[in-house]
This record gives structure tokens, C-alpha cells and sequence, in this order.
């Protein structure tokens, strides 16, 4: 299954970019706050961020990829366990699960996006 996870590919392209997950974290797309809402471009970030599940942080870079053995009910339990630590209704996650799985499916595997509040878009790896 596709799924979304930390990559520092194509970080720097905007000025603004950051990323603070782990390589091959997975993430998800957290709500926006009422300034990331209004800007993704707010000094907060979180309209232009996803969120790492494990390390809690956000990175503005996100890369579609296969995760061979990994099911649906690892996602879930994954989402769910990040959830509840964070302070989110960890009841979410089955729903959840199956949001970003079905948004994830609409990208090939290898595909570097960003975040621009409720607008994605692929950025392109550089060659070389």
C-alpha cells in the first residue's frame, strides 16, 4: 500500500521549507490552526507541513511510498498510538487511515509533494 512518509528530498526549494521528522517517517495531515489556515506561508508552518507520526515534528516535504507487509491494521495502530500520544481523539484513526490511504493512492510511488493548506502538489527531484 501507498503510504506518505518523511523525505528530505526537494527540501530548500521554497525559503521557507523545513523539515524535523526522521527519513522514512510516517506521516499524516494534521488540521490546520486558524494562522496556517489563512497562510500556509505563517510563521507556524502547519499549513504547509505533515505531521511524523513517531517523532511528533513536521517536515514540508512528504514522498509516496510502498511499504511492502505493511497492512492496513499496522497503519491504523500506527495512527491511533501517534494520536492519542499527541492529544488527538486516538478514535480517529481508523477514518484516518482511510483518508490518507486513498489520497496517497492517487500518486505514483517515488513522488515528492508539498502541502499548501488543502492543496498538494508534486515537486520534482532534481536530476543528478
Amino acid at each position: 500500500m501507498k503510504l506518505l512518509v518523511a523525505t528530505s528530498k526537494t527540501q530548500g526549494t521554497r525559503k521557507n521549507d523545513f523539515d524535523h521528522c526522521v527519513e522514512g517517517e510516517l506521516l499524516w495531515i494534521a488540521p490546520c490552526c486558524d494562522d496556517g489556515e489563512s497562510s500556509p506561508d505563517s510563521d507556524c508552518g502547519c499549513g504547509r507541513a505533515f505531521g511524523g507520526l513517531s517523532s511528533h515534528r513536521g517536515t514540508t516535504t512528504a514522498l509516496i511510498a510502498e511499504l511492502p507487509g505493511f497492512t492496513y491494521s499496522d497503519y491504523a495502530e500506527a495512527l491511533r498510538s501517534s494520536l492519542a500520544a499527541q492529544g488527538w481523539p486516538p478514535e480517529a484513526a481508523e477514518e484516518l487511515a482511510a483518508g490518507l490511504l486513498a489520497f496517497a493512492s492517487g500518486w505514483e510511488v517515488g513522488t515528492v509533494i508539498e502541502r499548501r493548506d488543502d492543496c498538494f502538489a508534486e515537486r520534482l527531484v532534481p536530476a543528478g
